[in-house]
């Protein structure tokens, strides 16, 4: 018995001197492994107690039990002292510290051809008058063609032109025309929306073509509506859009099924004054269709033909971002360069 109290006292002053000499809290730590732990030299004396007789287990079991509370109590204070010494050196190394005197790194973003595209767009015409409308990238036969005045027999349904999905007689929206219908048929009339987003059609992928590209559809409805309307709006946002007023317009009869007259517009080239590239030294560039819409799409929209008149234009984003930011690869817009992206 007499050695076993030998060895807790031992124990005892071991952990007081290497506990007081400690000078980081993982070197202290580490002291806790080996005198306090569940492995350590003190739960292994603890063992010897079960051999003991009962006697014995009377006299060592609370000498035990203070030097393990004493030592657990000694390791805490110190503990304290050497996080409390930390905390006043870390104070005392930042307290000249001048947060103001430069900025970290930091990330740098921009916006996407497209929505940089997009947003100047919808500003501009809302400044017009115009509200911005949304519908479903699945539409049926009827929206995407049928309300349009585009018959069963017309090349547009033909499989190279189309994506059909699985569910007979839906398919991936070939323009942004079908939304005129959707906003037709709420009834709320004047109409004067635009409908920016994207169109899918079975086109070879090449530097001009993907399958997947960006339009920017308008539509006007109201009463007396005639050309000189659609042909003002227009030629206000191509003077805005490319920020030039002395841009004109160049009209050529055109032919869509959803207007009757149909146009195709013509701006002369915002990059050059005697041909460039960009015109292919023609010095006009193609911008997209337009037209009045024709009676059976007012029908198919529920509007009364005989007292509304309306006009309706489309263009490609895509094409105009590729004019306005330079870019001559289609590809580029879905490509997630990040080389290609910083430059905007």
């Amino acid at each position: 018995m007499k050695n076993v109290s030998i060895e807790f006292e031992k124990i005892r002053n071991q952990a007081k001197t290497l506990i007081n000499q400690a000078q980081n809290l993982t070197t202290l730590e580490t002291i806790r492994v080996d005198l306090l732990g569940r492995k350590g030299k003190l739960a292994d004396l603890m063992v010897v107690l079960k051999d003991l007789s009962i006697e014995e287990k009377r006299t060592l079991g609370p000498l035990a039990n203070q030097v393990k509370t004493e030592l657990e109590e000694l390791f805490q204070q110190k503990k304290n002292n050497l996080f409390n010494d930390s905390l006043r050196q870390e104070e005392e190394h930042y307290a000249g510290f001048d947060v103001t005197a430069y900025k970290t790194g930091h990330k740098k973003g921009s916006l996407h051809p497209y929505t940089q595209l997009t947003q100047k767009n919808i500003a501009i015409f809302t400044s017009l008058g115009f509200k911005i409308s949304d519908g479903p990238e699945i539409e049926t036969e009827f929206y995407n063609f049928e309300a349009l005045n585009i018959p069963e027999s017309h090349p547009a349904r033909d499989m190279q032109d189309t994506f059909w999905i699985d569910v007979p007689g839906m398919l991936l929206r070939t323009h942004t025309s079908t939304v005129q219908i959707h906003t037709m048929q709420e009834g709320n009339l004047p109409i004067a929306v635009i409908t920016p987003g994207r169109v899918y059609r079975q086109e070879a992928t090449d530097a001009s073509h993907d399958f997947m590209f960006q339009q920017l559809e308008g539509l006007v409805i109201d009463k007396n509506i005639s050309m000189s309307h659609l042909l003002g709006t227009l030629k206000t946002w191509l003077h805005l859009i490319f920020n030039r007023n002395d841009l004109s317009l160049r009209i050529r009869p055109g032919y869509f099924p959803f207007v009757e007259p149909g146009i195709e517009v013509d701006v002369t080239c915002p990059f050059c004054t005697s041909g460039c590239s960009t015109c292919k030294k023609t010095g006009w560039i193609e911008m997209g269709g337009a037209g009045l819409i024709h009676p059976n799409v007012l029908k198919a929209g529920g509007i009364n033909p005989e007292i509304y008149r309306g006009f309706a234009f489309g263009f490609g984003m895509t094409r105009l971002a590729m004019l306005i930011y330079g870019i001559n690869d289609i590809r580029l817009l879905h490509s997630n360069d990040k080389e290609f992206l910083k430059q905007f």
